[in-house]
């Protein structure tokens, strides 16, 4: 069975730093694109990082300067780096990738709490 498995999440304060890790496990041949979400206590979910196979990355202006996402293709994973965290990231953070196993499909995990204290 193809998934997504994030961890590292957790309850931080203000100033602390917290690395996400996302790794796909079952049958797979390849990942594509890899991408971060969060949403937050009765907001929508928004756009946080995204990196292609090839290491190009996107990072949400919200974030831009203090998150990384980054990737290892040998071990199936991506990392979302998250430094001087802001009580304003509190939230579920989620990471969607493209996955082919039998096809070229989008997964998502199940999602890992932040929290950061002020």
């Amino acid at each position: 069975q193809v998934q997504l498995v994030e961890s590292g999440g957790g309850l931080v304060q203000a100033g602390e730093s917290l690395r996400l890790s996302c790794a796909a496990s079952g049958s797979i041949f390849s990942i594509g694109a890899m991408a971060w979400y969060r949403q937050a206590p009765g907001k929508q979910r928004e756009f946080v990082a995204s990196i292609t196979r090839l290491g190009s990355t996107n990072v949400a202006d919200s974030v831009k300067g203090r998150f990384t996402i980054s990737r290892d293709n040998a071990k199936n994973t991506g990392y979302l780096q998250m430094n001087s965290l802001k009580p304003e990231d509190t939230a579920v953070y989620s990471c969607n990738a493209e996955l082919y196993g039998t096809s070229w499909s989008r997964y998502w995990g199940q999602g890992t709490q932040v929290t950061v204290s002020s």
